[in-house]
């Protein structure tokens, strides 16, 4: 078995004429935090998507734990520990906080339906101990002692937390977030990124689409940089950091230039 948790070996992903995707390669060790970044239109979403299962890759593969999963569908990769949040926020409004934090768990709940309508032992067991799951997990994420608000009624910032929870609730060993910091403000940016650095340290691996590059920066063990679909950079944060062509490619040629200058002068 690979020692990578998760490997990208040579995606492609092609809508008509274009490329949005284009021979991209990259590996996830197990317990690391892994961002790809990159400007508006660069693919990152679109590769979240094929590594998800929601989009099939025109050409590659796309191997997790050792196992090649690039036609695997989605509730598969659910199951083998793969989870993820989107760049939209995508709760159940009118369902409760804990609620929500419950659906996440349907790639292991076992009881079949009449055993759950007619309330037999096992089906309230199992109901049981997804609910004590369920609270352990908004404790985890802050969201514990409201537990039984309706979902819409919760603080963007909060919503964001209910996502990450509910994605948990799948027990993945691969999360992957998209854009978990958008429109948050910094005190719930750095709230979040706490909370991720703890995830991280019980073991989590996590790969995230972020445009923050302070959070992005302070957060991540490794960094891969997407440019027209392409992957223009990929290593250490302080080394993605000082990258010419990733300034050129956030900046502009004249402006990456100019700063190269600057530093060599």
């Amino acid at each position: 078995m690979s020692a990578k948790l998760l490997e990208v070996q040579s995606i492609s992903r092609s809508f008509g004429a274009l490329r949005a995707v284009d021979e991209v390669s990259f590996a996830v060790e197990p317990g690391q935090v892994h961002a790809v970044i990159g400007p508006n239109g660069a693919g990152k979403t679109t590769l979240f998507n094929i590594i998800s299962g929601l989009v099939p890759p025109t050409s590659g593969q796309v191997q997790f734990a050792g196992q090649t999963i690039t036609t695997l569908p989605c509730y598969r990769r659910a199951q083998i520990g793969i989870s993820r949040t989107f760049q939209n926020i995508r709760i159940f409004p009118e369902m409760s906080v804990l609620e929500n934090v419950m659906t996440g768990m349907t790639p292991w709940l076992r009881a079949p339906l009449i055993g759950v309508l007619l309330r037999l032992p096992a089906a309230r067991r199992e109901e049981h101990d997804a609910i004590n799951r369920a609270m352990a997990l908004l404790d985890k994420v802050g969201l514990a002692a409201q537990a039984a608000a309706r979902a819409a009624d919760l603080a963007y910032g909060d919503q964001r937390r209910l996502e990450i929870a509910r994605a948990l609730a799948a027990r993945p060993s691969l999360l992957l977030l998209d854009e978990p910091a958008a429109g948050m403000n910094p005190t719930e940016t750095i709230g979040l990124s706490v909370l991720l650095q703890g995830l991280r340290g019980g073991g989590l691996s996590i790969l995230l689409v972020e445009h923050d590059m302070a959070f992005v920066m302070g957060l991540s063990d490794q960094v891969t940089v997407l440019n027209f679909g392409r992957v223009i950079a990929d290593g250490r944060p302080a080394a993605i950091r000082h990258d010419a062509l990733v300034i050129e490619a956030y900046l502009g040629h004249k402006v990456a230039a100019r700063l190269a200058a600057e530093a060599g002068s």
